[in-house]
Parts: structure tokens; C-alpha cells; sequence
């Protein structure tokens, strides 16, 4: 069965991501913005600072592969590539229904990439 792109995995909880460092399955990405918590409508903002331009992007909730709460780090479960080529954050409209919609059609209709299975199989 397919996750809920914008639900949390069950073994993120309540936690708050705000501040948490951010891995794509190819490395960091950035840091976790704004973090969100409404029920099937999730999503992190993370500011990529120098790797991207110091550009936000906006990820569904779904795309968290884990969790560490010690090292306070997120790992997700798209590589860089796939997160750059997302449709461009925009601040005044990102918590909107139809900028959600855009992004979850670009990452719903997304297989995670080989990339992504083999960092996956190398951190299990």
C-alpha cells in the first residue's frame, strides 16, 4: 500500500522537525524551515542555503524516510536532483490547496530513484 504523500511516518510522532538538518538519498540538502503537523496535509519547508542557491523548497510530509532524534536529522527519500526539479517554492502561495496539489502531483507521480533504493539498503 501506497504512504499518504502528505502524512508523517507513524515512527516520526508529534515531533517538531523545526531546525533538524535534512538529507536527500544523495547527500544534504539544508534545514528544516517550517514544519507543519495538520492531519493529511503535512509538509516540511526546508532552506537549502548555499546548495541551491539559498532557495526554500517544500517537501509532503511523506517523503521523511526516518528520523534522528539525537543527531536531530531527517533523511528523505528523493535524491537532490529530484528535490531541485520540484516546482519552484513560492512563499506567498505555498500553503495554499493548489501549490500543495502541484507538488504532490510532482512527487506522487515520482518512483523513488535507483539512487534512492541503494542509499535506502545502505542505511537499513
Amino acid at each position: 500500500m501506497a504512504r499518504d504523500l502528505w502524512t508523517y511516518p507513524e515512527s516520526v510522532g508529534r515531533l517538531d522537525l523545526t531546525g533538524f538538518d535534512v538529507d536527500a538519498a544523495d547527500g544534504s540538502i539544508g534545514k528544516v524551515d517550517e514544519a507543519t503537523q495538520e492531519v493529511g496535509e503535512s509538509y516540511l519547508v526546508v532552506d537549502t542555503g548555499p546548495w541551491i542557491l539559498g532557495k526554500k523548497v517544500l517537501l509532503p510530509a511523506g517523503l521523511v524516510e526516518r528520523v534522528d532524534r539525537d543527531e536531530e536529522k531527517i533523511w528523505v527519500d528523493r535524491t537532490k536532483d529530484e528535490i531541485e526539479q520540484a516546482p519552484e517554492f513560492d512563499k506567498d502561495t505555498y500553503g495554499s490547496a493548489d501549490y500543495r496539489s502541484s507538488v504532490g502531483g510532482y512527487y506522487g507521480s515520482q518512483e523513488p530513484s535507483d539512487a534512492t533504493e541503494e542509499s535506502v539498503a545502505e542505511r537499513s
